[in-house]
């Protein structure tokens, strides 16, 4: 994706987030509706990946999310599994009508840890919430798997639009907050040795533990 010079000056952060999770759960309709508050009732499975970029600003920063659609259907993964390199930020999807989506969650983690080039931002959305007769996960579930794996954790529904833009502006916001606290940090201890963020350079910034290091992307550097 290429960028003119007069959106290089505008934007200050860019950061890669990929949607993953078994087939039909929703993730195409999530991106459509967050992308352009659209839903598709008869959508098909995602072939291969696509994206959409997002602008969000954040104290003032402008902030570009690009955010990969990665087909859930087991054919396509080895296809796939290339997209995760570069990506500073994850909704983990399931469908809570159909128990077996949320069984492969940790299948879905593995490979995230597996292919990600860092550690990665990660919410584990419960998609479908307006389902409720049909339920087959409940919220506690969620909620305690997530809390296990040190995950952000909401329930959504793109039909009815309840929480989609709040689960992708968590993830998005989360990595903001840590690339700026990492970035005070290291100023701060080593104010002659600073990690120069531009230039199109990914800067990894460790913290204290792994669960805090991840890579702050600047003007573009996941563009392609």
């Amino acid at each position: 994706m290429a960028f003119n010079n007069d959106e290089e000056k505008s934007d200050d952060y860019l950061f890669k987030i990929v949607l993953i999770g078994d087939s039909a759960v929703g993730k195409s309709n999530l991106l459509a509706r967050y992308a352009r508050d659209e839903f598709y009732p008869n959508s098909k499975s995602t072939i291969g990946v696509e994206f959409q970029t997002q602008k969000m600003d954040i104290d003032g920063k402008e902030v570009k999310a690009q955010i990969w659609d990665t087909a859930g259907q087991e054919r396509f993964r080895a296809v796939t599994s290339a997209y995760y390199r570069g990506a500073v930020g994850a909704l983990l999807v399931y469908d809570v009508s159909r128990r077996q989506t949320f069984d492969s969650i940790h299948r879905w983690l593995n490979e995230l840890q597996t292919h990600s080039d860092m550690n990665v931002v990660t919410i584990l959305v419960g998609n479908k919430s307006d389902l409720k007769d049909a339920r087959e996960v409940s919220t506690a579930e969620g909620k305690a798997l997530a809390e296990e794996k040190g995950l952000f954790f909401m329930e959504t529904s793109a039909l009815d639009s309840s929480n989609v833009v709040a689960a992708f502006q968590t993830v998005v916001k989360e990595i903001y907050n840590i690339l700026s606290r990492k970035v005070l940090i290291s100023q701060e201890f080593n104010k002659h040795d600073v990690p120069l963020i531009g230039n199109g350079e990914t800067v990894v910034l460790q913290g204290e533990g792994d669960q805090d290091s991840l890579a702050g992307q600047k003007k573009g550097c996941c563009s392609s």
